[in-house]
Order: C-alpha cells, then sequence, then structure tokens
C-alpha cells in the first residue's frame, strides 16, 4: 500500500501526540521529531523490533520498505515509526537551509510500503533508515519497540517522466528561433595544444560535470564535448565574450547536426540569475552515447523543436537554428577532430563569472523547478 508525502498542517513537531496523528488513515503519512526510543510506559521490550529491513523499487523521490517481525505482540501494532535522515548528517535533514524533522508516522499497513515525498527525500542523495514499532496507548503516548538496525540507500536520479516535465517548462520560455550556422567551444592555450600533441589533432568526450539539477541523469555519468550555438541577435554572429578561455574552435553546424544524429533534452536550470539553460545531447546514431540517451532521455524531433532544428530548404541544404531566450549547452558525444574547424583567438572578455562549471541549480526559481527532489 503506498503512503503519500506530507501533511501540510502538522500542528506539533516535538512528540507523536494525539493532536498529529488523528487524521491519519491507513495510508497516509507524517512527519515528527525522533524523540528516543524508550516507551514512555517502560513496554518497550514487549513490541517486535523490525528485523531484515529490506528497500526496493527506488526513485528519485521514493522508495519501497519492508521487513520481518516476530509475531509476539505483533497484534498491539498501530504505527511505525520511521527515522529518515540524509548520510552525511545523522542528526538533521535539511531542506532550503531550514531544519526539518525526519521520523515518518504511519499506521499499520501491510507491507511493503511506499513511502514518497519530495519534501524530505530528494535525487542522487545517500541516507539512512531506521525503524520502530509502535502501540498507541489509552491516554495518547506510545509503546515502542527498540530501534531496528540502520540501512542505507541512495535515491535515483530523475526519470523520463520527470524530464518531460523540465522539459514542458524550457518550452514555455524559449522564445522565437534564430538562425546560426556554427557551433563553437572555448578553452585555453593548453587545451588545443594537448588536443594537438597528445590526442591526435582530436577533441575528446570528457565525463559531464555535476552543474544543472541534482537529479539529471547524464551528470557525472554522461561523456561528451560541450558545446555552444547561441548567437546575438544583432549580428547573427557568435558573442566575443566567453567564460571558457580565448581561444574558440569554430565547426559548421552540419558536421555535428544532420540528419544521422539524433538530439536529446538533458536538462533545464539556472544559477540564481534570471539567465536560463537548457542541456541538449546531440549524438551520432548509433554511438555509444547515442545508447546511454536511448535509455535516459527524452528524445526530440531533429526538425521540429522548441531549442536546436536542422531542416532542409527548398535546395536542399541544411539550415539550422536555436532557441533565442536561453542559453544552450549541447554536449556532442563523440571526438571531433580539429581539422573540421578552425581555432581563433576572440577579440571580447573571458567572463569567468558566467561559467556553469559544476554550477548549482536555484531550488527556489519557480521556472525550472519540478515537484521532485532538486
Amino acid at each position: 500500500m503506498e503512503v503519500p508525502g506530507l501533511a501540510h498542517n502538522i500542528t506539533s513537531p516535538l512528540s507523536p501526540c494525539e493532536g498529529m496523528i488523528k487524521d491519519l488513515s491507513l495510508d497516509s503519512i507524517q512527519l515528527c521529531e525522533r524523540d528516543g526510543s524508550k516507551s514512555q510506559d517502560g513496554s518497550m521490550e514487549e513490541l517486535p523490533v523490525p528485523q531484515n529491513i529490506k528497500i526496493s523499487n527506488i526513485t528519485c523521490d521514493s522508495f519501497k520498505i519492508c521487513w520481518d517481525m516476530e509475531a509476539r505482540s505483533k497484534e498491539r501494532i498501530t504505527h511505525y515509526f520511521i527515522d529518515l535522515n540524509k548520510k552525511e548528517n545523522k542528526n538533521s535533514n535539511k531542506f532550503k537551509h531550514k531544519d526539518v524533522p525526519t521520523k515518518l508516522v504511519a499506521k499499520a499497513v501491510p507491507l511493503p510500503m511506499t513511502v514518497r515525498g519530495h519534501w524530505f527525500l530528494s535525487p542522487r542523495t545517500e541516507y539512512t533508515v531506521a525503524v520502530q514499532t509502535a502501540s498507541k496507548q489509552t491516554d495518547g503516548d506510545y509503546a515502542v519497540s527498540e530501534w531496528s538496525e540502520i540501512i542505507e540507500f541512495c535515491t535515483a536520479d530523475y526519470s523520463t517522466v520527470h524530464l518531460n516535465q523540465l522539459l514542458e517548462k524550457a518550452e514555455v520560455i524559449s522564445g522565437r528561433m534564430l538562425r546560426f550556422s556554427v557551433f563553437y567551444r572555448n578553452q585555453h592555450k593548453e587545451y588545443f595544444d594537448h588536443a594537438r600533441e597528445a590526442q591526435e589533432n582530436r577533441m575528446l568526450p570528457s565525463v559531464k560535470d555535476n552543474s544543472g539539477s541534482h537529479g539529471s541523469p547524464i551528470s557525472g555519468k554522461l561523456e561528451g564535448i560541450v558545446f555552444s550555438c547561441n548567437t546575438e541577435f544583432n549580428t547573427g554572429k557568435p558573442p566575443q565574450d566567453s567564460p571558457y578561455g580565448r581561444l574558440r574552435f569554430e565547426v559548421r553546424a552540419d558536421a555535428l547536426f544532420n540528419p544521422d544524429t539524433n538530439l536529446y533534452f538533458g536538462d533545464f536550470y539556472c544559477m540564481y540569475t534570471a539567465y536560463h539553460y537548457v542541456i541538449l545531447v546531440l549524438a551520432p546514431k548509433g554511438s555509444r552515447g547515442d545508447d546511454f540517451c536511448k535509455q535516459r532521455l527524452p528524445a526530440l524531433d531533429i526538425g521540429n523543436n522548441r531549442f536546436l532544428t536542422c531542416k532542409q530548404d527548398d535546395e536542399g541544404s541544411l539550415v539550422f537554428h536555436h532557441a533565442q531566450d536561453v542559453i544552450l549547452e549541447v554536449i556532442y558525444t563523440e571526438p571531433v577532430d580539429l581539422a573540421l574547424g578552425t581555432v581563433a583567438e576572440i577579440s571580447g572578455h573571458q567572463l569567468m563569472s558566467l561559467s556553469t562549471v559544476n554550477a548549482k541549480k536555484d531550488p527556489s526559481c519557480k521556472t525550472c523547478n519540478i515537484s521532485v527532489g532538486r
């Protein structure tokens, strides 16, 4: 039986009192503080201690939990207390810099039960969990068992369902489409020297950093090379400023993006500023990167989407457009030979403050967040 998330009208976070639990049904759950493992009436040993705890069906904001119990006094159990904490801090669970109580109180239901709640579960996060059985007394207090052993688990990445929610939010602000003709990548001189001397004149894919949404399934996993394609509105050309280096590699758009390439939506985020970023993935069909993305990311129609398009004009030539109102970060999953393009110095400034390397997403932004762990 599923146990939904937080109730919003918790009256007392200090103890599992009548005022807090009276509205619980068989499939409801609330939060309260962990106030110790001893029963107030001294009957702690009469209730069975949960054994062999098992966690399964883990998502970015839910999990199933079950355990074994001895038969003694089993019929007296009215509630389960589930103590859930982030592994890095076993005393408290924090969300938006505020302490959140971490004991989940649920009426005894058939196991396994599903614990679900984006208020206290975040994706890609390690947690510890322990369980007590409890019996509500006539005076409103609780007799409880000892705490079970502590079990550790890690929540999952965003699923394609969550990514499609992000995709829909990104489409709302993407703006009109502008034409472009090149992808470009800025780096320091040492980067390009290394590519020429140690990598056979190629830029090689590397593992994506942890910028963007915490639950993104590509962070720390997908290998690729990050390119830009945004142009200045008044010139139709790439901007002359960059946060990543004064040397720029430019390559014709059709060298990376063409009918033999698949396009995927990867993420949507901001960094406490008005700028919003959309991460897209370009993967040659049948490549290892393509196989990775097919299992994890929403696919986009290369000729009909709100971010990056490749179409044939009346003369059969490929024409490319990008969204005007979001900054695109395009990850190409395969090596790129420097001979395909040119490397030249930009005339503008290196704006380090605009770098998105390992940038953390603003969890309070209503434009780019969805109702799951951030």
